[in-house]
């Protein structure tokens, strides 16, 4: 009865989310934004009930987001609360159907973010690498992956902009850009508490004040902190369980209005951020032996069945940020962006036992460990203007950052004589050897321009915007230790130097027309890039170029039925060029036992070496996002994107020896982007006496995507994931006056995986090892009260 209940749901769910085209959550209700930063409702929408307007900052500046000629999705407060997002890798279940975000490998202490397929780094601990896809915090730039796990603070809005951003936003948005904006101090006294708790141990407190403005000094203290205890259990006495989380952290910003027309806005940010890597499950079996203590696990578990000693990986990250805004004239403003960010991040995972080969009175269980360590310090100005027929905006920009790396591998288990018990080997950390360090520092500088011109004779119906960025960037580093000793390339022993610049030009051209006042319509070309680097798991660390995209993209952008329906659509094609590849060389030696069977001594470890992909690779797409608001109160959404990427088959670089056998081009696959993505959403808001009765329920699907472009070893081509389709859901009852406190109370419940779907989104093939990989994770579900005053 309890499965046939489940399998109703889960119908009554698919039909109502798929069926009505499955999309991004655009919106809510028509009183809380349809998916915008700092959404604003006029008189008349409010009276009309129509969708509010949406206000984003993807040019620099406030735009409307159906006048501004860029693909972006917008998730708001809301949006991140009804889906219960506390930290970007709550994203990774598509609520943007074309952005995907997944932790590197196992670790959700580093994250890889893709736009539209473009952005992935298959390796996220890598100093002299970088990101395809920007990642900003009130304008900021986020130069590494660690750290992107913290907790969000008082988050106003996720802007996801799609496509090439380096013109306006320059180096490593290639892919597009994330952009965070949060909610900034009011000069009025309020409270937001939150306080929540759920299964597996979890618990969430959340609070913002805003203090009354005193001598034009405007205050506001975040604070938030939230816990889960691990998804599988780690059958070690002691030990940390696999994924699970513990996450601070604490945001103060002062923003003072000396003058009319002049502020400074400083904020400090603080965060810790602990964690446990995923767990690794053995799906089938490959040609070397398993133990008897390890049987194949196809569906997802609650308990490893070994026992391993694991501890949590610790991010610590803070930053300051101070923002000069001052009205030098009319039409004339000029900001500056000063910024200093510092994070260390340590990464311990144990979570692979399932792959180890046995042998009896073997070692396995190998322990990764990785420590990162990054400070940047980054300057931005702008001078932003406009005249009746010209909107301009021009700037520049300095970075600098230095990355530090070392990680160190080593096996902490023991199997008994047969294989059914295992017992931990003594070791300390201290004592083991340094597989590989390295350190390197960026810089980078930056001057843009942009323009958008608006003829009279068009009678402000035609936009004619371009514009160009110049950056040049440099890195300057060394590889000084690989696999426990000095770099030893063509029989010298010494660090490997990198000592790498590029100085590039990306321009945009984009042509808008505004055909009603609810019809929009424009084309644009731009292009981006990633930064070259070189590769700290490589025995070389030899510099690899850039890569780059250039796309056109055609959209429109339209409101109807009294602008009660928003519907926007853009398809693009584009150029990807030099793509950064990985290939890795495992060169193994392995003994045969007294059964026949092939048994592994010995690896040499940091052998990745990234190449540029030889000729041009092929981007092409088309996304469409839909609001409709068909009755008061209820708002349904929903948004598609189908995402073909195209690699040119590239060669294996290394040298061919013995361990590597592929001699001819080999074809890679993208990773990380399912061929067709949707996500939708029913929202329904409902008045009653006291009260206000809220209730969210959202679907996202994808048909599954590669992890691993092949085997560089063999070319076997390496399976996709698994398709998937994760529901997630809130109720909620709001705005319950507190008599006589000027205070509301609010009260919710919400589920995220509200099925308990499980599939493989990372799916791995070795001939030797079989099928392993990483199943999404289990429901998780939770109450939380809301005090505001």
């Amino acid at each position: 009865m309890v499965l046939r209940t489940n399998m109703l749901l889960r119908s009554a769910a698919a039909v109502a989310l798929i069926g009505m085209g499955a999309g991004t959550a655009w919106g809510q209700t028509a009183g809380s934004a349809a998916a915008g930063a700092a959404p604003t409702i006029t008189a008349e929408d409010d009276q009309s009930g129509g969708l509010a307007d949406i206000v984003v900052t993807a040019q620099k500046r406030k735009t409307n987001l159906q006048d501004t000629p860029i693909a972006i999705s917008v998730l708001d407060d809301s949006a991140l609360r009804n889906r219960h997002v506390q930290s970007l890798v709550d994203l990774q279940d598509g609520a943007i159907p074309s952005l995907r975000v997944a932790p590197f490998y196992s670790r959700n202490s580093a994250l890889i973010v893709n736009i539209r397929g473009v952005g992935v780094l298959s390796d996220s601990n890598q100093p002299a690498r970088d990101q395809g896809v920007g990642v900003y915090i009130d304008g900021v730039y986020l130069g590494r992956a660690q750290g992107l796990g913290t907790a969000l603070y008082d988050v106003q809005s996720i802007e996801v902009l799609k496509g090439p951003q380096g013109t306006l936003f320059g180096r490593n948005t290639e892919g597009g850009a994330l952009n965070i904006v949060t909610k900034k101090p009011t000069g009025e006294f309020g409270f937001n508490g939150t306080a929540g708790i759920g299964n597996y141990g979890s618990y969430k407190g959340e609070a913002h004040l805003d203090l009354p403005a005193f001598a034009n000094v405007a205050v506001k203290l975040d604070g938030i902190v939230t816990s889960r205890g691990g998804l599988v259990k780690n059958p070690m006495s002691g030990q940390a369980d696999f994924n699970a989380f513990d996450r601070r952290g604490f945001h103060g910003e002062a923003l003072w209005k000396p003058v009319t027309g002049f502020s400074a806005n400083y904020a400090f940010d603080t965060s810790y951020d602990a964690s446990t890597p995923l767990y690794l499950q053995s799906i089938t079996a490959g040609t070397l032996p398993r133990a008897p203590a390890q049987p194949l696990q196809p569906t997802r578990v609650g308990t490893a069945n070994v026992g391993v000693p694991q501890q949590p990986s610790i991010g610590k990250t803070h930053g300051h940020r101070l923002t000069l805004d001052w009205q030098a004239m009319p039409g004339l403003e000029l900001k500056s962006i000063t910024a200093y960010r510092a994070m260390t991040q340590s990464q311990f995972d144990n979570g692979s036992a399932n792959t180890s080969v046995y042998a009896p009175n073997g070692a396995f269980a190998r322990y990764s460990l990785a420590y990162f360590k990054q400070h940047q310090f980054s300057q931005e100005v702008q001078a932003i203007g406009e005249t009746a027929q010209l909107h301009y905006l021009a700037g520049a920009l300095y970075y600098r950052e230095k990355v530090e790396d070392n990680a160190q591998a080593f096996n902490t288990m023991r199997w008994n004589a047969d294989g059914t018990a295992a017992s931990v080997i003594p070791l300390v950390i201290a004592d083991q050897r340094i597989d590989r360090a390295s350190h390197v520092t960026t810089e980078s500088v930056g001057v843009f321009g942009q323009a958008t011109w608006t003829p009279d004779f068009a009678e402000d119906r035609l936009h004619l915007t371009g514009g160009a960025r110049w950056t040049r960037d440099a890195k300057h580093g060394e590889l000084f230790i690989v696999n426990g000793a000095l770099p030893s390339v063509n029989g010298v022993s010494a660090p490997r130097a990198l000592d790498a610049h590029w100085s590039r030009i990306d321009p945009m051209v984009t042509l808008a027309a505004d055909l009603t006042r609810d019809v929009h319509v424009y084309g644009k070309w731009s292009t981006g890039y990633k930064s070259g680097g070189a590769n700290s798991r490589s025995l070389t660390y030899a510099p690899f170029n850039p890569e780059t995209v250039s796309m056109f993209e055609a959209g429109a952008k339209m409101e109807f039925w009294d602008r009660r329906a928003r519907f926007n659509v853009a398809a693009y094609v584009g150029d990807y060029k030099d793509i950064q590849i990985d290939f890795s060389a495992n060169y193994q030696q392995y003994v045969t036992n007294d059964k026949g069977e092939r048994v592994l001594l010995n690896t040499t470890r940091t052998t990745t070496e990234t190449t540029n992909a030889p000729g041009t690779g092929r981007l092409k797409g088309w996304e469409g996002d839909f609001t409709l608001l068909p009755v008061t109160g209820l708002t349904l959404t929903a948004s598609y994107a189908f995402t073909y990427v195209h690699i040119p088959p590239t060669s294996n670089p290394f040298p061919q020896t013995s361990g590597v056998v592929v001699t001819t081009p080999i074809r890679i696959y993208p990773v990380y982007t399912p061929r067709n993505a949707a996500s939708g959403a029913i929202d329904y808001e409902l008045p009653l006496t006291g009260t206000t009765f809220r209730a969210h329920l959202d679907g996202n699907y994808d048909d599954g995507f590669y992890v691993n472009y092949n085997d560089p070893q063999t070319g076997v081509r390496q399976p996709k994931g698994d398709g998937a389709f994760v529901v997630n859901g809130r109720l909620a009852l709001t705005d319950i006056r507190l008599n006589g406190t000027g205070a509301t109370l609010g009260v919710s419940i919400w589920a995220r995986n509200l099925f308990n779907e499980q599939h493989l989104f990372f799916r791995a093939l070795s001939p030797l090892l079989g099928t392993y990989g990483f199943f999404n994770e289990a429901r998780t579900l939770g109450a939380e009260v809301n005090v505001r005053f």
